[in-house]
């Protein structure tokens, strides 16, 4: 896809890996809609703050008729609340599948006949390594990103036919916001941001954006060891 001259909405804008992914594209020429929750927290020049709530039927629609030109979507927004599957209050895991699994089909369903309307387009999920890798204390966030590669895998499929790539971020942890209290190696998220843009342009229909995300895809074949 070419990103001169695009017109992206890119959801959870405000912030991380999204302010980047937002920035980036009006580098590349792109016109951009910063989606935010809150647009007032939207305070990057040369872009144009769309209110956007992913867990909001009638705040996505609103930007879908809004942002009506779209020719790609970066399904970006998401949470992560540390919540295990079990021993966690269910209202806690249902936020997170609500947000990181319905919130990008549903933010997809609105914005896919918008780009096929203007000829066709990409749209790219932010996913991750525990699409893959599930350890217990954020089983809640695996288990939505993990639904979240299924629906990106089939959806890819579903689109192809109305001229829209689909395409998949998978990467470990990132120096924003959400991984502020880990203590591990992080990727930059303008590093990240570059990698997702020239995947799109390249239609890769997945981005294996570190070394870590690349060692545990590759080990998807093996046995799980025990508990």
């Amino acid at each position: 896809m070419e990103l001169k001259d695009a017109v992206a909405v890119v959801t959870g804008a405000n912030r991380g890996l999204g302010r980047h992914l937002a920035a980036q594209l009006v580098e590349r020429g792109a016109k951009v809609y910063a989606a935010a929750r809150h647009p007032q927290s939207v305070d990057m020049a040369d872009v144009i703050p769309l209110r956007l709530d992913v867990t909001d039927e009638e705040s996505i629609q609103a930007a879908a008729r809004i942002a009506s030109d779209a020719t790609l979507l970066v399904n970006n927004a998401g949470i992560s609340t540390g919540t295990p599957l079990i021993v966690s209050d269910l209202k806690a895991v249902r936020l997170e599948m609500e947000t990181n699994f319905f919130g990008t089909l549903g933010v997809t369903r609105a914005f896919a006949p918008v780009i096929e309307g203007n000829g066709g387009g990409a749209v790219c999920n932010v996913l991750s390594l525990l699409s893959w890798w599930h350890p217990a204390g954020v089983g809640a966030y695996a288990a939505a990103k993990a639904a979240a590669w299924a629906q990106t895998n089939a959806v890819r499929e579903e689109l192809a036919p109305r001229g829209i790539a689909v395409s998949a971020l998978h990467v470990g942890f990132m120096d924003t916001d959400m991984a502020a209290g880990v203590a591990a190696e992080k990727a930059d998220p303008a590093d990240v941001a570059a990698q997702v843009l020239h995947g799109i342009a390249n239609g890769l229909p997945e981005i294996l954006a570190d070394e870590a995300t690349r060692n545990v895809k590759q080990s998807l074949a093996t046995t799980p060891n025990p508990a």
